[in-house]
């Protein structure tokens, strides 16, 4: 009788084994995958709120391109629109961003961006690049 539970046991443990190896491998994967998310996460939304900021004053340097003639002679505000374009193009362009829109409404310059934020873990799983994108408005105004 011994025998026979001694053979049993010796059969469940050698059905288990490689187990723990298997459980250890996909909770490593997992893990990185995790930590990958929180880091290239983190660097994406760093790149989308610095992209935001320079699109703001890319639209800002935009909206200060005010036709000076307009503005002496009738007291209006005029955007000189080729002025405006060149200003926030060259802004963004020497920052590295490509410029993905711009127009002007009336006293109102929006310009739109995009970066690409290259991924660090997650090219583990296989994820390659993120890509961002801002938009901004700004007013002109006579002071």
């Amino acid at each position: 009788m011994n025998a026979i539970v001694r053979r049993l046991r010796e059969r469940r443990r050698c059905g288990e084994r490689g187990a723990i190896s298997a459980f250890v491998v996909g909770i490593t994967v997992t893990l990185l995958a995790v930590a990958g998310l929180v880091v290239d996460g983190g660097n994406a939304l760093n790149a989308r709120m610095q992209l935001a900021d320079e699109v703001e004053q890319a639209a800002r340097a935009g909206a200060q391109a005010i036709d000076q003639g307009a503005l002496r002679n009738g007291g209006r505000v005029v955007i000189n629109e080729s002025q405006a374009r060149a200003r926030a193009t060259s802004f963004l362009v020497q920052r590295g961003y490509t410029v993905t829109g711009f127009a002007i409404d009336g006293t109102s310059v929006t310009v739109s961006a995009r970066d690409t934020v290259a991924a660090q873990l997650l090219t583990l799983v296989g994820v390659g690049d993120f890509t961002v994108n801002a938009t901004a408005t700004a007013e002109a105004q006579s002071q």
